[in-house]
């Protein structure tokens, strides 16, 4: 199996960022929150991306964000795929009344902006994370259900799901070894779109000021701090904002190639 250029360039750099987030405490040259020099120095040799809107480096930061950026957007993208896929799949094995009101209560969460609803939802509840993850997660599970439901009831009508029918298995062995195997693909494809969504996501929370809070950080309040050295020509802002554009592009580059390999949903069995 050949991978092109593009999609090994993609994993090349998710897999540096990735690294270099998890490292962040052992590889940033200075502590989170340490001041360190003056207020948004440029780029030089002692701060290779300049400091921020108080003196502190920017490249530590952008570690120490992307740590908490990252962690965050998948562990929400998880929780929206277990809940999502598993009541898609549900709804399409048992059709009927279940597909029916889990399908409407979908269609009622879809109906209201998900950041909305999001900023009105944390602006009663606690802003730590294990909320934010909570918050973003039940948010995006709504699409994730609509292209699990899809992709199972396409899988649902195959000959080897309607054998296990035949020979009396369950629906949890329907759901879970007949449907989930052959439905991976799309899913593994789909994940990376959702997971991008939910860095995009939590930025965007961040910089309206209900996302990752003081004295933590996330590249979206990054943006946030340093948005007035814009004015001043000072790129403390765009820095954040170009390893949001960075990570997007990298992990879409690896899900089309993955899209790629996927020619919608084949017949044979896989499990």
């Amino acid at each position: 199996m050949r991978i092109p250029f593009s999609a090994l360039l993609g994993l090349a750099v998710m897999g540096l960022m990735l690294l270099s987030s998890v490292l962040a405490q052992w590889v940033a040259p200075y502590g989170l929150n340490e001041t360190v020099g003056k207020v948004w120095e440029n780029p030089s040799a002692t701060f290779w991306l300049g400091t921020d809107q108080i003196g502190r480096d920017i490249l530590s930061r952008l570690l120490y964000g992307g740590q908490v950026t990252i962690f965050v957007a998948a562990a929400s993208s998880a929780l929206a795929f277990s809940m999502g896929a598993f009541f898609g799949f549900l709804a399409a094995v048992r059709g009927g009344w279940v597909d029916t009101t889990l399908s409407r209560i979908v269609d009622v969460m879809m109906a209201v902006p998900s950041l909305i609803v999001a900023l009105v939802v944390l602006s009663v509840l606690p802003l730590t994370l294990p909320t934010l993850i909570l918050v973003m997660g039940v948010l995006d599970s709504t699409r994730v259900f609509r292209l699990s439901r899809a992709v199972a009831a396409d899988i649902a009508v195959m000959d080897y799901v309607e054998a296990a029918k035949l020979r009396g298995e369950g629906q949890s062995w329907i759901i879970f070894r007949e449907i989930l195997p052959n439905a991976m693909s799309p899913l593994v494809a789909e994940f990376g779109m959702r997971f991008i969504f939910a860095v995009l996501f939590i930025s965007t929370l961040s910089f309206l000021g209900l996302g990752i809070q003081p004295p933590d950080t996330d590249w979206g309040g990054m943006v946030r701090e340093n948005k007035e050295g814009l004015i001043y020509g000072k790129s403390a802002a765009m820095v954040p904002a170009a390893a949001i554009a960075v990570l997007a592009i990298a992990v879409n580059t690896v899900a089309d190639w993955i899209l790629s390999r996927t020619s919608s949903l084949k017949g044979g069995r896989n499990g």
